[in-house]
């Protein structure tokens, strides 16, 4: 092989690479067809379970939400923490998701999830409800985030938390942004894990006039 020739082999394989990239960016959609399902049991950086313990910090007998579970990777990884007495509703505007995380739970014995169908910018729960709220690479994928946020502002608890996580995609929310919306739905922020382009954070309600506020 000549130098011309492998210069432009290698040109014609970056090239391919590169449409390969651009395919996968403008067909990346919201939310995540259930036909790629399989995709989304691949661990991100940053994102895996342990590192979703850590910063969520799931508790027996607690009742937590999981907006936009997915195939439920992350959905049969908390729902057992909570034990017998507690319990992980999941919710999502795909009832085909919600299908696969049932089955998946039902498959490995878990008996405290329960699923509903329903957007995330009108939950279907009464106010202070939930003792957490996390999604996972799923907020940018709603219409509407700082609709989502305030609806999770509600549904928490006075002491409760909300964990987003974010990993670089078309639908990816920059932290700096991801913080604006949450302050203005009356969500400050407590901690950070993980770079920009890969980050868990967790936010909790502004403290109310005369509430005195711990961390736990």
């Amino acid at each position: 092989m000549t130098v011309l020739t492998a210069r432009r082999t290698r040109w014609g394989l970056a090239a391919a690479g590169g449409a390969a990239a651009a395919a996968w960016w403008l067909g990346d959609r919201a939310p995540y067809p259930y036909a790629q399902r399989t995709l989304l049991d691949i661990p991100l950086p940053y994102l895996t379970c342990g590192r979703l313990d850590e910063v969520l910090r799931p508790r027996p007998g607690e009742r937590i939400l999981e907006i936009g579970p997915g195939t439920g990777l992350q959905s049969v990884h908390v729902a057992p923490q909570l034990g017998p007495a507690g319990r992980l509703d999941v919710v999502d505007i795909q009832p085909e998701m919600l299908d696969h995380v049932t089955r998946r739970a039902e498959e490995r014995g878990i008996a405290n999830i329960t699923a509903t169908e329903s957007d995330a910018r009108t939950l279907p729960f009464g106010e202070e409800t939930f003792d957490a709220v996390y999604l996972v690479t799923a907020l940018g994928e709603i219409p509407e985030p700082d609709r989502v946020l305030r609806e999770v502002a509600r549904v928490l608890a006075p002491m409760g938390r909300l964990v987003v996580g974010e990993f670089f995609d078309r639908h990816w929310i920059p932290f700096g942004r991801l913080h604006r919306l949450a302050d203005a739905s009356g969500l400050h922020l407590e901690t950070r894990h993980g770079p920009t382009l890969a980050y868990l954070s967790r936010f909790r309600p502004c403290p109310r006039p005369g509430t005195v506020m711990s961390a736990v």
